[in-house]
């Protein structure tokens, strides 16, 4: 209890927060300043997920951000503009890191914007705010450096009467190196490598229209180097490869056996919003595709629902709610153990998982997908996992509850999940739930493992130039190891004329 009361004082000490803000030429200058303390060695589940890879130190720790920004002008349609973004986390505790969490530039030519560099990106149909996590990219890590075309706010098209709207993206990204395994000579080899990131979404209805549907896709390859991973067999060109990879055709000669260039996923997704009196509902489904089960759902039972309901009289007040997100993931089936009759044709999908790419879905060594499907790294150490599973808890079903708004002048965010955690197919019951995997229990049994992860931010601005707050986590169960964080933080902030 003395060290917790020592920590809150140096928390509240410590935070210091200093902002700028142009308010007419959009451009933006500011410090963030974080003090605070996490239990057990541990930083909690909502302090480090789907925060851009902007995250504290465990322990206790100070925390020192800064960021400038240009935007584009704000009520004006210009047929070009610019922008640009940097941002960069500085933290001290037990240790110290330096992070670049952004740092792009941007122009807009009409609807078309090309962007450089590293960014905050979320992909698919949800929430971006308070969502458990989209399954392509959910903003867990640090942004990809990437070069990036696209019309990135849905486009009326005007001589369709207004029905249809679209928006999309396509991008070439730079991950580094990564550690691949090559069946042909037993080893692992270290390649450059890529990233080929794409989207197209469509809308249907009017903006007058109380009603509007929601569609489209996301396909994500991390690619490169195949020459060095197949040698002399591998006859496709620099060019090919390209094409291959974006199309998502299969390649083989005879000796390397059929299949796709790099390790490919995504999400096709479908959504529904209405229009009430007081309150915008939006509903939206994810459906995962990875190694091809899709295509016979086969793991159509896979994927994430979400409801969002958005109260649209809101406003900057004393009291009132915001908007609330309630989602549901499932992740169990995996194209087995299921009703499609092409289930025992179909390899499991192993999800984030890859058997040539050694770290599977990630970047540099950290999930960009929903952090709810888990890595080895910040599980307790007596679960069970096997020796080629990179993420070793891609069997999940979780419920999460997230809300904003304000009580009597308080700002509030708050992330509550329940989950369900099985492990993957590799450590299933055989006899239970393996469904059919020859491999299962081999490296022992994951079992159920129940997790509650909790998150609350309050703030409060004190004065026209004066922000404080406090952020409160909480890890709960058996899949990771129980801690708690509190973090104190302050603004000052002033716009220049």
């Amino acid at each position: 209890m003395k060290r917790l009361s020592q920590t809150l004082a140096f928390a509240a000490l410590s935070c210091l927060a200093v902002e700028a803000v142009a308010q007419q030429g959009n451009y933006v200058l500011g410090f963030e300043g974080w003090g605070g303390y996490t239990s057990n060695g541990t930083v909690p589940f909502w302090l480090r997920s789907n925060q851009y890879g902007s995250v504290p130190i465990d322990g206790a720790s100070l925390s020192l951000i800064g960021f400038t920004r240009k935007d584009y002008e704000a009520g004006k349609e210009k047929l070009f503009d610019w922008g640009a973004s940097f941002e960069g986390r500085a933290n001290l505790g037990q240790g110290a890191n330096l992070t670049l969490v952004e740092g792009y530039g941007k122009v807009r030519m009409g609807i078309f914007e090309l962007r450089t560099g590293r960014s905050k990106k979320i992909t698919g149909l949800v929430d971006t705010t308070l969502s458990s996590g989209s399954w392509g990219i959910s903003g867990t890590n640090l942004g990809i450096p990437e070069i990036e075309l696209s019309v990135r706010d849905f486009w009326t098209i005007p001589w369709l009467g207004e029905l249809f709207a679209f928006k999309g993206n396509f991008s070439h990204g730079w991950m580094g190196t990564k550690e691949m395994s090559r069946y042909i000579l037993h080893d692992t080899v270290s390649t450059k490598s890529f990233l080929h990131q794409k989207s197209l979404y469509g809308r249907f209805g009017k903006p007058s229209w109380k009603i509007k549907l929601y569609g489209g896709f996301n396909h994500q390859v991390v690619w490169g180097d195949e020459q060095k991973y197949y040698l002399d067999d591998y006859t496709l060109t620099p060019t090919q490869t390209y094409l291959y990879v974006i199309t998502g055709k299969k390649f083989t000669n005879g000796y390397i056996q059929e299949e796709r260039q790099g390790n490919h996923l995504g999400s096709i997704d479908l959504g529904l919003e209405y229009q009430f009196e007081k309150i915008k509902m939006t509903l939206y489904r994810q459906s995962i595709y990875e190694a091809g089960g899709l295509a016979h759902f086969a793991n159509i039972e896979d994927g994430l629902n979400g409801l969002i309901l958005e109260n649209t009289k809101y406003k900057d007040k004393s009291s009132g709610w915001k908007k609330f997100v309630f989602e549901v993931l499932y992740t169990k089936k995996q194209s087995k153990d299921t009703w499609s009759p092409y289930a025992d044709q179909l390899y499991y999908e192993g999800y984030y998982n890859h058997g040539q790419y050694v770290q599977g879905w990630s970047y540099n060594g950290n999930s960009l997908g929903t952090p709810l499907v888990a890595t080895r790294e910040n599980l307790r150490a007596e679960l069970s996992s096997a020796p080629r599973d990179f993420y070793v808890n891609n069997r999940v079903i979780a419920f999460h509850l997230g809300g904003e708004g304000t009580v009597k002048g308080l700002d509030y965010q708050f992330k509550a999940t329940f989950s369900n955690n099985y492990g993957s197919y590799l450590t299933a019951d055989p006899d239970g739930d393996g469904a059919g995997i020859d491999e299962a229990g081999e490296y022992g049994i994951f079992g159920v493992q129940k997790q509650f992860s909790a998150f609350l931010d309050l703030g409060r601005r004190l004065s026209g130039n004066v922000d404080a707050g406090l952020i409160l986590a909480a890890d709960i169960g058996n899949l990771y190891y129980s801690s708690l964080g509190i973090m104190a933080r302050a603004s000052y902030s002033f716009r220049l004329q």
